[in-house]
């Protein structure tokens, strides 16, 4: 007989089937023990994280050679770091020698040495140095690499996978393009980049990101009084690697509205706000004057690292009087942002250990989260979308 974990997985699997299956209008949220149960996160790490691309953040935060950025994907540490040919490449982060991580958060180097032994790589992942080894028969260090990571750079933003077999990402993405490459936020300019640990499952996080219905309430004091919900438009068309909405600032808006000597964007582009999910979990809001972001990486079931950055349009930088007082201030306002947010996930996860806690119905504005539910039923449950469920999603 099947154990009662067993049991638990299998049933929590068919529900999530079921809701994929099932439409909007009928959809739940998904059952609590999809955020609670050890051998879900068993699943995740090996039919989500090892198989899909992650956002380690934007190109610009590379500017030139040396400049590298660290993340990490399952128990694998990656970097990525702009080559002296200007093309940004990943590698594992860790030494050849004695498996020291190499490099921590953000920087820059000329060559990038060990901590542990200083044994050094060239900036294309090459060993060219290694100390006090000439007695060690046979040892080469230009014959060793450091293992490269698969990388594509797409609209500005770095992603890289451990599957040699995923898609490109400009194929994955394809439909995404039209409704983001007008505002080129490749050329946006990065002034925050923050790594944080929240107290909650990955996936409560992303679920919140990606919906408005809690705007007017979880972030009245913030963003919520600019973000009319009812304007909040989802394509017809469902895609299998994101979801997105888009919705429109007002004049009153302290943020999210083209400056004046913005020349790129037209019509209402001039006020409209895209905000996409990239499946698993990178997910930004991008306005025609700056963007915001959110990349996680599980630590475990209840914790998660969170990689926040913020980037302003250039024309928008070109005339801050006083760029650091603003950069203060708009990240003070991201902090009050982002602790609204803390608040709810991390009371989110609390709630799913509930003996009583019961998934409730959806709501038009969580269109989304039914996307992200179908998009697991896919990954960990065995789901293939219909041609019969295509037709009526359109």
């Amino acid at each position: 007989m099947p154990d009662r974990d067993s049991a638990e997985l299998d049933a929590t699997l068919a529900r999530l089937r079921a809701l994929a299956e099932g439409s909007l209008e009928q959809a739940t949220a998904m059952p609590p023990a999809l955020y609670r149960a050890p051998e879900i996160q068993a699943l995740e790490k090996a039919e989500i994280f090892a198989r899909d691309w992650h956002c380690v953040g934007l190109a610009a935060d590379l500017p030139a050679p040396g400049h590298y950025l660290s993340f990490s994907i399952n128990d694998q540490p990656v970097f990525v770091m702009r080559g002296r040919d200007g093309v940004i490449r990943g590698f594992s982060n860790v030494c050849l020698h004695r498996m020291m991580r190499l490099v921590e958060g953000q920087g820059s180097c000329q060559r990038l040495a060990c901590p542990y032994h200083a044994w050094t790589y060239e900036l294309d992942g090459r060993l060219i140095g290694a100390p006090h080894m000439k007695r060690t028969p046979g040892f080469e260090p230009r014959s060793h690499h450091l293992p490269a990571i698969r990388t594509e750079v797409w609209e500005g933003w770095v992603y890289v996978t451990l599957n040699e077999r995923a898609p490109p990402v400009a194929e994955l993405l394809a439909a995404l393009a039209p409704m983001v490459t007008p505002y080129q936020m490749q050329h946006y300019i990065p002034v925050a980049l923050q790594d944080h640990v929240w107290s909650t499952n990955w996936k409560l996080l992303t679920e919140n990101f990606m919906e408005g219905y809690h705007l007017p309430v979880a972030h009245r004091a913030t963003v919520g009084a600019w973000m009319p919900v009812e304007d909040t438009r989802f394509p017809a068309e469902r895609h299998a690697a994101f979801t997105v909405q888009t919705f429109t600032k007002d004049e009153t808006a302290r943020y999210g509205r083209a400056h004046p000597a913005n020349t790129r964007l037209e019509g209402h582009f001039r006020y409209t706000t895209v905000m996409p999910t990239v499946f698993p979990a990178h997910m930004y809001v991008l306005a025609p004057d700056h963007l915001w972001y959110l990349s996680l990486r599980p630590k475990s079931i209840g914790e998660v690292h969170v990689r926040f950055g913020v980037a302003l349009a250039p024309e928008v930088v070109a005339v801050m009087p006083d760029l650091e007082k603003e950069k203060a201030e708009l990240l003070d306002f991201f902090d009050k942002v982002n602790a609204e947010d803390r608040f709810v996930v991390e009371g989110l996860y609390q709630g799913v250990q509930a003996p009583l806690a019961q998934p409730g119905r959806l709501s038009w504005l969580e269109r989304e989260i039914h996307d992200f539910t179908r998009y697991l039923a896919g990954r960990l449950a065995g789901w293939r979308e219909s041609p019969i469920q295509r037709e009526r999603a359109s």
